[in-house]
This record gives C-alpha cells, sequence and structure tokens, in this order.
C-alpha cells in the first residue's frame, strides 16, 4: 500500500469541461475509471474544496490536490515457480509461458499460476493490478506475454492493446489441409448451450478478426501461422473450428482424431498423445509504454510441436515414397499476399 498525491493547475480553455475528463487528461498515467474512483470516494480537491461527482464542470484556473491510496491490488499468495524471462527493464517484462501454466488464479486454480510467480519474483507488482497481467494465453498454449511493472505501463499497454496496436502472431497446427490463407471475421461470445466454451456467434458476442496464412500442408493437416486483430477468448481456437480447421489436439473445440491412410503406428501414436491445442505465441511486438521506442521478440516453437511437424513431414515423405502418383502442391503463398509477414518469417 502507499501513498500518492498528485497537484495540478486547471487550465482556462478547459472551462464546463467535466472533472473526471479533465484529470484522466492531465494524469494519463491512471485510467479514467480510477479517476472516477478516487472523485467518489472525496479525494479530490479544487481549492481546498472537495468535489465527489465526477461530472462536476470545473470553471479552470483551479487548483486541484489528488490524496489517494493505492492499496495492494492482488490477494494471492506468493509462489517460487521459474519464469522464462525473454526481456526486462524498469516497466515491463516478456515471459515466454509453458505449456500448462495458468495465468490467473480462478475456479479449479487457486494457485500455481503466474500471478503468483510473479507476486514472488517481483513483490513491488501487488500495487499494480492484476500483478501487472494485461493479456492471457490459455493454460495449454505456450509463448510471449508482456506484464507491466507499474501502473503507468500498465494503463499504456491497456491503451495499445484497446487500439489494436500490439502485434501478436501465433504458430498453429491445424486438422485439414488449408489451401490458402484468409481473414476470419465472426463474432465471438458465449456458446448459447455450453457455457464454459466460448463459439462464433451470427448475432451478440464481440467482434475478432484473425488473420491467418498456409506456411507447410502435410496430408491431412496444415501448419499456419495467425495474426490477431483483437483478442477475445479462445479465438484462434474457436476461428479455426469454424472455418473447418480446428487445432491440433484441441479438446474443447476439436473434432475426432484424423487419421491419414495407411500412416505409419509409431505416427498415429504421437497424433494420438497430443492432447493439446498445437499453438504458441511465437512473435510480439509493441510500443515501449516509457521509451516510445518500438520493440519487437520472437520465441521458438516448444520440442513437443517441432516433433509434432516433424513427424507430419516425414509421413508425408514416406507416402510420397510409395505413392509417386500423389501430387500435393507445396506452394505456400498459393497466389495470396499477405502484408504482414515476410519470407523470413516462414524460415523457422
Amino acid at each position: 500500500m502507499s501513498n500518492l498525491q498528485l497537484t495540478t493547475q486547471i487550465s482556462d480553455h478547459k472551462m464546463a469541461s467535466r472533472l473526471d475528463a479533465v484529470l484522466a487528461e492531465t494524469f494519463n498515467d491512471y485510467s479514467r475509471s480510477r479517476i472516477q474512483e478516487w472523485i467518489k470516494e472525496g479525494r479530490v480537491t479544487l481549492d481546498g474544496e472537495v468535489h465527489t461527482k465526477p461530472n462536476f464542470r470545473v470553471l479552470g484556473g483551479e487548483k486541484v490536490v489528488l490524496e489517494a491510496v493505492l492499496e495492494d491490488e492482488v490477494f494471492a499468495e506468493p509462489e517460487n515457480i521459474p519464469l522464462d524471462i525473454i526481456y526486462e527493464d524498469d516497466d515491463i517484462l516478456v515471459i515466454n509461458k509453458p505449456l500448462g501454466l495458468v495465468v490467473h488464479p480462478g475456479a479449479g486454480n487457486p494457485d500455481g499460476t503466474l500471478l503468483n510467480a510473479l507476486l514472488y519474483h517481483y513483490p513491488d507488482i501487488k500495487e499494480v493490478p492484476r500483478a501487472g497481467i494485461v493479456h492471457r494465453l490459455d493454460k495449454d498454449t505456450t509463448g510471449l506475454m508482456v506484464v507491466a511493472k507499474t501502473v503507468p505501463a500498465q494503463t499504456h499497454l491497456v491503451e495499445q492493446l484497446q487500439r489494436h496496436a500490439v502485434g501478436r502472431i501465433y504458430d498453429a497446427i491445424v486438422v485439414g489441409v488449408a489451401k490458402s490463407g484468409a481473414t476470419v471475421s465472426k463474432n465471438i461470445g458465449r456458446h448459447p448451450t455450453d457455457r464454459i466454451k466460448m463459439a462464433a456467434l451470427r448475432h451478440g458476442g464481440k467482434p475478432a478478426v484473425s488473420h491467418y496464412r498456409v506456411l507447410e500442408r502435410f496430408r491431412a493437416h496444415t501448419r499456419i501461422r495467425v495474426k490477431l486483430e483483437t483478442g477475445r477468448t479462445h479465438q484462434i481456437r474457436v476461428h479455426m473450428a469454424s472455418i473447418g480447421f480446428p487445432l491440433v489436439g484441441d479438446q474443447t473445440y476439436g473434432d475426432r482424431l484424423k487419421i491419414p491412410t495407411k500412416m505409419m503406428p509409431e505416427f498415429i501414436e504421437i497424433l494420438r498423445g497430443f492432447k493439446h491445442q498445437a499453438l504458441h505465441a511465437g512473435q510480439l511486438s509493441l510500443t515501449h509504454p516509457v521509451t516510445g521506442k518500438e520493440m519487437k521478440w520472437k520465441a521458438e516453437m516448444p520440442e513437443d510441436i517441432l516433433d509434432l511437424i516433424d513427424m507430419l513431414r516425414d509421413d508425408q515423405e514416406d507416402y510420397l515414397a510409395q505413392h509417386h502418383n500423389y501430387d500435393l502442391d507445396h506452394d505456400l503463398d498459393n497466389g495470396v499476399e499477405v502484408a504482414w509477414v515476410t519470407d523470413a518469417d516462414i524460415q523457422d
């Protein structure tokens, strides 16, 4: 818990503006909703007089004093869980989340989460809402996440996410052979009958847009790269399943196991044993919340997904060797231009 005092003098040209709007613009390290809470709690004075209504119209020229307390935002126990830190400075850290690590405590996962780990390794982060976590990855999705170490950094990162300025690119293996890349634009919301699942909806839900590109085709599967415009819960998993290409291993949105004709038994066992979605957040880019520098990070796919890709390649080569008349189009682009990925991105 820490005390906070902020002061300013309202400009004359702000006459008739709302108090909360003026303070949110002036103290832009804090969200407007937080400013509104402080006003309602009586923590803001204008020329020594307390004002508790966020919609109060200022006259201009008033001296403002904001006296607030930043309470510990997180109620969880620190736990010594190792973190794979890709980048760190005084304001942010970027981690490579492993398979099986839940991001935030919830029903069925009260501890053992990324949040618990952050509280252990960075005790001061307890004063940042949600311990600095600004976006999530599913438990069984691996890859890059950014965490804010301060309230100002979190405010700026959330703003970037809201205007879709954070670049997030994923690698995935899907069931089925996709002919070309495309854009999926379907609203996502709670499934109408199964409330623990999300669904692509014609009516309701929130807008969601995913762009995917074909990187490599196998006999019954496709390796793709997906760029997110939005960040809805289970977005890639729901979108790809909705167009007939569920992720390999997805226990929630996947279809029955698809085994190519005459696949070798040892390859079948690898497919059957892959019990989590083949999805990896491999690239992350953003504007640093303090320096304004454009930053980008990459993380290689985990071994189990790399092994899956190697197996699918071996299966294809084995089948081609036995069936010389088998025709598979190896053209990755297929005439489709996608500006956000380059040839260098394909060379993993």
